[in-house]
């Protein structure tokens, strides 16, 4: 059985517990201190027989129980049994999504990065029995997410994807191929794509070659190119304006296609053009699903239950039992004695 909490910042409410009945046992030690003024402590309980020592103390107590509860209830936990691994027919995707500066290009709406991101969670939410691995790269490339079943991470992390998380700028395809080839899993039987998202500006070069080996190694590369071919320009989102190069023009950035289609037939897949319709998504999902699929290993992630209703639930009746409590002795009980009181000498 595995928990959590959902809001786990508010259990640090729970210091407050030990620093209140702190604050509760001085004060009742305070209390005895000024009655021992009066007089015997013994001889001051019989004057006071309907006092109880410890029915204050006890409320007190259930007062810290119900607030703790609350604290509890506010952090919301969660109980579940966690994960499992089942057996699944699907294939090993490797989404390889370019971040260069060049994506923040409009000519697609609303841009060149957001159209490829609203694509592959479309991909996303057509996947059942398959796994996903996403690489972004520019000048450089790196593993966003490594290969998993997990939807919901997938999609948490394709949408932090943005230029700004890799300094180097540039276009190095080939670098994501070559890091998608080594992501995979070791079964030979089982369908891999690569499936590489760019404009089509590779800075570096290698990226056939590359693609090359992805193919040798029986994996398929499938080259979405998205952009137009007639260039836009690039928004600058610290100034608000577009790109200037050197000698003050605006940098105009298109889609280099004829690289994007050698690069797909050199790794056996298909170049798609992504444009402002849904036929780039169903070309997409139509090529995928002609690769062979095969059991895999896959981690289900069950589902948890929230238990914030029975914690609060029981802290309001603990309330209401201090609540009704009185500090008084019960009529009805008040003549019962576990043990015989000390006689007072005269």
């Amino acid at each position: 059985m595995n928990r959590y909490f959902e809001d786990p910042a508010y259990l640090w409410l729970l210091v407050l517990i030990p620093v209140l009945a702190a604050v509760h046992f001085l004060m009742r030690l305070r209390q005895k201190q000024k009655l021992r003024k009066f007089g015997d402590p013994d001889l001051v309980r019989q004057l006071m027989p309907d006092v109880s020592r410890w029915r204050a103390t006890a409320k007190y107590g259930f007062l810290l129980l119900s607030l703790t509860l609350l604290i509890v209830a506010f952090a919301r936990p969660h109980w579940g049994s966690g994960t499992k691994t089942e057996k699944r027919k699907g294939i090993e995707t490797i989404i390889a999504m370019d971040v260069s500066n060049s994506m923040r290009a409009q000519d697609v709406t609303p841009s060149r990065l957001d159209r490829s991101k609203m694509m592959v969670e479309n991909l996303v939410d057509k996947f059942s029995n398959d796994k996903i691995g996403l690489i972004v790269f520019a000048g450089d490339a790196f593993v966003q997410l490594p290969m998993t079943s997990d939807y919901v991470s997938a999609k948490m992390f394709l949408s932090s994807i943005d230029p700004s998380m890799i300094a180097t700028q540039g276009t190095d395809v080939a670098a994501a191929i070559n890091m998608a080839i080594h992501s995979f899993s070791q079964d030979e039987q089982v369908g891999k794509a690569i499936i590489v998202i760019t404009d089509g500006e590779d800075h570096e070069g290698g990226a056939v070659e590359a693609a090359e080996d992805a193919k040798k190694r029986g994996m398929h590369v499938f080259v979405l190119g998205v952009g137009s071919t007639g260039g836009a320009p690039i928004p600058d989102p610290s100034t608000g304006k577009y790109m200037f190069d050197e000698t003050g023009n605006t940098v105009m950035s298109a889609l280099n296609e004829d690289m994007c289609k050698q690069i797909a037939q050199a790794g056996g897949g298909a170049y798609i053009h992504v444009e402002n319709g849904y036929a780039a998504q169903e070309q997409l999902n139509d090529e995928l699903d002609k690769l062979s699929k095969k059991e895999i290993s896959a981690e289900v992630y069950n589902s948890y239950d929230e238990y914030f209703v029975w914690f609060a639930l029981t802290a309001l009746l603990v309330l209401i039992i201090e609540v009704v409590m009185l500090e008084r002795k019960n009529p009805l009980l008040k003549n019962v004695r576990l043990f015989k009181d000390k006689k007072v000498k005269a």
